[in-house]
């Protein structure tokens, strides 16, 4: 018996809106802080709601609670900047280069901040903590996530004979270090702007703080 082979046309259209991609899907988190901040900063977390997050965004309110369980958390992307900020530049620690040296020359508390203006946003969202418990609390949590990468790092200068406990509390005072100085940039800059002589004076005490941290390293 002859094989038939049955032609079945071109494939149906794929109905609804194509799938978005991870880095879009970071894009319009990130995006969706920005306005959130800029709400809580003018309005208050209590008088702002996720609809009106939604709205200034430009996304439905389910996309907004797809993306964050609160809208506390919608702050995350932009604090989560701050951290991932300092982690790059730990990273990128170039053997036989003093961390401090390193530091004074190529951190700045958000990436590309220049750019985008996302280092205003940090610090002014930085600025809301203290009087907003929910989003310090969601501060604190991505804080205490990020010792593990300054472990990482850390260990890895170290060298396998490390002392796993040395290692964590050099992270733990990293991170508390890096904490005390975003802290003191945000309530030094409020009301004036990010200046390069601000950035330059952050810069310097973060590098003198954290010299003792990556001693003997």
């Amino acid at each position: 018996m002859e094989d038939v082979t049955v032609d079945s046309g071109p494939m149906a259209p794929r109905r609804g809106r194509p799938p978005v991609s991870d880095r879009q899907r970071q894009r319009q988190r990130l995006e969706i802080s920005r306005h959130a901040v800029r709400l809580f900063a003018a309005h208050g977390v209590a008088a702002t709601s996720g609809e009106q997050i939604a709205r200034a965004a430009g996304v439905s309110e389910r996309t907004l609670w797809r993306y964050f369980p609160t809208k506390e958390s919608c702050v995350e992307p932009l604090l989560t900047q701050s951290v991932a900020a300092f982690r790059t530049v730990l990273h990128a620690w170039p053997p036989g280069v003093d961390l401090t040296e390193h530091l004074r020359a190529a951190y700045r508390p958000a990436p590309d901040a220049s750019a985008d203006g996302d280092a205003e946003a940090v610090l002014t969202v930085i600025r809301l903590t203290h009087d907003e418990p929910a989003l310090r609390a969601v501060y604190l949590v991505l804080r205490e996530r990020a010792e593990d990468a300054f472990v990482e790092v850390l260990a890895g200068r170290a060298g396998g004979e490390a002392d796993p406990l040395d290692i964590r509390m050099r992270a733990a005072t990293m991170s508390a270090v890096l904490k005390v100085a975003t802290d003191d940039l945000a309530r030094a800059v409020a009301g004036e702007g990010v200046t390069p002589e601000a950035l330059r004076r952050h810069r310097e005490q973060l590098a003198d703080a954290l010299s003792l941290v990556s001693r003997g390293l």
